[in-house]
């Protein structure tokens, strides 16, 4: 994002809705949902049962996270098309696609509610159902964020932020992968998700400060 080519504006917008995505994101998966999946179905249904409420909050802070993605991923097209504009499609085109998919399970998951009162173990498989998603769609995301490294890297942010991104990419891709093919693996590598967290918070603040230099 060079100084002559990005308007501050869609610079201050792709900072505030990173902001969005990240809080949502991490409120939702973290302290709403993330406490309801935990035990044996029957617990995990127990949980759900009990805390319709919170299961629902979380449906929305997804929600308003995805909306972020998808405005977010037009705005990065936006401000980056100058330095190469195949790539920056093809940026646009996977994390799209990612928000698709996220989408479509969080529609699984929007059913868990209804299913409790009958269909307990049903409701369960559709949290299952919605991670399956969810870890696809990171994916397509470690996709659009190698793409996106090499398009920043030949912007005005910072080099290290931009190898974090990429850094990232690799992170999600592994992560999600092992979840689908080696579960048994995923409690090695969740500490290394530490460093996704780190390089967009970065790119989150670069991008909301730049927009006021």
């Amino acid at each position: 994002m060079k100084p002559s080519h990005a308007d501050p504006s869609l610079v201050r917008l792709a900072g505030a809705l990173y902001l969005a995505i990240i809080f949502c994101g991490l409120t939702a998966e973290l302290l709403l949902r993330g406490p309801l999946l935990q035990g044996t179905p029957d617990q995990i249904a127990q949980a759900l049962g009990a805390n319709i409420g919170q299961l629902r909050l979380s449906l929305i802070a997804d929600t308003v996270m995805l909306l972020a993605d998808v405005a977010l991923a037009l705005v990065f097209f936006g401000l980056l098309r100058h330095i190469s504009e195949p790539l920056a499609l093809a940026a646009m085109v996977f994390r799209l696609g990612q928000a698709a998919l996220i989408g479509a399970s969080l529609m699984a998951l929007g059913s868990a509610p209804s299913l409790l009162a009958d269909a307990p173990r049903v409701a369960v498989h559709m949290t299952v159902l919605h991670a399956i998603g969810y870890d696809i769609g990171l994916i397509l995301f470690s996709v659009n964020s190698v793409i996106m490294s090499v398009l920043l890297w030949r912007s005005q942010v910072p080099k290290v932020i931009a190898g974090g991104i990429a850094a990232s990419g690799l992170v999600y891709s592994t992560g999600s992968l092992a979840r689908l093919a080696a579960p048994d693996w995923v409690v090695v590598i969740e500490p290394v998700y530490l460093i996704p967290m780190i390089a967009e918070s970065a790119l989150c603040l670069w991008l909301l400060i730049w927009a006021r230099l």
